[in-house]
């Protein structure tokens, strides 16, 4: 075991010495970072040896990528793996494979090497460090051979970096304990899922089903029990509240928390991030017989996604006031009312009203989120701050014209609803990337009842438009729904147009957003400050209270809304920190 001290004092052959192994037959990289010490943190230290990786040059990369060896490949056979890679690759169970599963991964290999030039590397113990399942490991394999080989380079990388993220973890002896139980508590959250999916061994939890009932109570049943939350309950539209009262009961409180549904066959740990980390802050200072001096109220909200229901941001909605009663009549996909749904589940509608938290009580608003996007992936960059949600608005809409006999209606005399859809859409995609920070989408095409041989005579489609100022969104809106128009003139076409969703875009607090950076600098991190395109709860609150949020690295090029949806326990452990660091900030502040 080494310690953070031995390596800042260290001279430079015994600072290389004592990190051998942690990046494969590459002791240039350690020889590089050694002019960067001191390291005030591990962080610091992982952070300066990715950096040498990334300003090293292309050459040099892949000479890093091809030192390393296949999986389960000769050198595994001829037992002449590095003590490192034996150790990562048995954790998998990749030296004891069957011949089945051993020539599948070899005829892997030869596809991988063939379109790349270089082997394909995967951080096999995975990101809570215990070995990732051979199932997952082949089906990584499969997915990545269809990656364009720039970013299959850089994916090899970020990889590479987490190996050595694993590795300095052993040599140091650092374990990330909080990290690991916010990991595990969302794995335990994703066995409950709903009909259709569980059997498919797909996440999706919608409102008020079962499995997001049973999410509630084990979320509730966790801030009672395990954090030692004051006061918990499920309030009436769904959300877990939980209180951890401060030294003075009549002080401001701090408000948290992000939601537990999810959208269908989404990831762990969108939403459920911003309740887990928060919830292991109060239990930490639960254990510690500790009290701030204002009350913290994590809240999950129930409800963001939009998936069941049309109207979006039911839970956070609820405690700013902007819950409208004309939602209680909308229908689900079986015509079940939302009302009904409420009623079925225990909840009393008519108690929404009195969720309205009194803003003058409050100091503001925090989150935590996945980032939901590549910027801190390819950055190598655990955490973000962001500076501002991006407004948005949603529509669904349908052009009509008419359906003829694909073989006997002239080209042009037709009026075919789908082409003009896909000439909207085409109109989007320029227009959205126009101009800086904006953002436009057909993210849904239906031809109902549509048929090969049948000009479409009606075209459903979606319209999703983001941007960090509404005036930018609006203006967006606004051309596209003139060309929609002109469209449908030019073609003979009619259309509908129906706005679903608006939301103001939601600059951070400064106050806010500085504790926010002194929370990430106090852990030896660089800053980097960024907008969200995605919606969020905070984006309600924002509406009563100052809010600010913090973002968190995820795997897989930060991808969201899929099962593909990843995070480290590092990670999650440095994102804890960042939060108590706030809380401590805070806590002085109001001394």
């Amino acid at each position: 075991m080494i310690s953070l001290e031995q390596l800042n004092t260290a001279s430079e052959a015994d600072f290389i010495g004592l990190l051998d192994g942690t990046y494969e037959h590459s002791p240039w990289i350690a020889q590089r970072a050694w002019s960067h010490r001191p390291f005030k943190s591990l962080v610091q230290l992982k952070l300066a040896l990715a950096e040498v990786v990334r300003k090293s040059g292309r050459d040099a990369q892949l000479g890093l990528i091809r030192a390393h060896p296949e999986l389960a490949g000769k050198a595994m056979v001829a037992k002449t793996l590095t003590a490192e890679s034996t150790h990562e690759q048995g954790k998998a169970g990749l030296t004891d494979c069957t011949l089945a599963d051993f020539a599948h991964i070899q005829q892997l290999n030869a596809d991988y090497h063939l379109k790349f030039g270089f082997p394909f590397i995967l951080a096999v113990r995975g990101p809570r460090g215990l070995g990732l399942p051979k199932a997952e490991i082949i089906a990584s394999f499969e997915r990545r051979l269809d990656n364009h080989p720039d970013f299959e380079l850089a994916e090899c990388l970020r990889n590479i970096h987490r190996i050595a993220e694993i590795r300095l973890n052993d040599k140091l002896g650092h374990e990330p304990v909080l990290g690991n139980d916010v990991w595990d508590w969302a794995e335990r959250l994703a066995t409950h899922s709903d009909p259709g999916y569980a059997e498919r061994g797909e996440l999706t939890v919608t409102y008020l089903t079962d499995a997001h009932r049973a999410c509630a109570q084990r979320l509730a049943h966790w801030m009672r029990t395990d954090c030692g939350f004051d006061e918990v309950e499920i309030d009436a539209v769904g959300n877990v509240v939980g209180l951890y009262h401060g030294t003075d009961r009549q002080a401001k409180r701090l408000l948290t928390g992000s939601h537990y549904d999810t959208v269908r066959n989404g990831g762990k740990y969108d939403g459920r991030l911003g309740i887990l980390v928060p919830m292991a802050c109060v239990r930490e200072l639960h254990r510690q017989g500790r009290r701030l001096p204002f009350c913290f109220e994590v809240v999950g909200f129930a409800e963001e996604e939009g998936q069941r229901y049309k109207a979006v941001f039911l839970g956070s909605g609820a405690l700013t006031g902007h819950f409208d009663p004309s939602w209680f009549d909308q229908k689900d996909a079986d015509g079940i009312t939302l009302r009904a749904a409420m009623l079925h589940a225990g909840l009393c509608p008519d108690d929404i009203p009195k969720l309205k938290r009194d803003a003058g009580r409050y100091l503001g608003f925090v989150e935590a989120h996945i980032e939901q996007g590549p910027v801190l992936n390819e950055l190598d960059l655990p955490l973000g701050i962001v500076t501002s949600i991006n407004g948005s608005v949603r529509y669904l809409g349908e052009i009509v014209g008419m359906a003829s006999h694909a073989g006997t209606t002239p080209m042009d005399r037709r009026r075919d609803a789908a082409t003009a859809a896909a000439e909207l859409a085409l109109y989007v995609e320029k227009r959205g990337g126009a101009e800086p920070n904006l953002v436009a989408t057909v993210g849904m095409l239906e031809v109902p009842s549509g048929s090969i041989n049948v000009v479409p005579g009606r075209c459903k489609f979606s319209l999703d438009i983001r941007a960090t100022t509404d005036p930018v969104r609006d203006a967006c809106a606004a051309d596209v729904r003139a060309e929609l128009a002109a469209i449908c003139k030019r073609r003979g076409l009619h259309f509908k147009l129906e706005e679903t969703m608006r939301a103001a875009a939601a600059p951070s607090a400064p106050a806010w957003q500085q504790r926010w950076e002194r929370a990430v600098e106090a852990l030896g991190l660089p800053l980097l400050t960024m907008p969200s395109g995605a919606g969020h709860d905070a984006m309600k609150l924002h509406e009563a209270m100052p809010q600010a949020m913090l973002f968190m690295r995820g795997l897989n090029a930060g991808i969201s809304h899929n099962p593909l949806e990843a995070i480290t326990n590092d990670d999650t452990d440095l994102c804890v920190r960042a939060f108590q660091n706030l809380l401590e900030q805070l806590a002085t502040e109001l001394s």
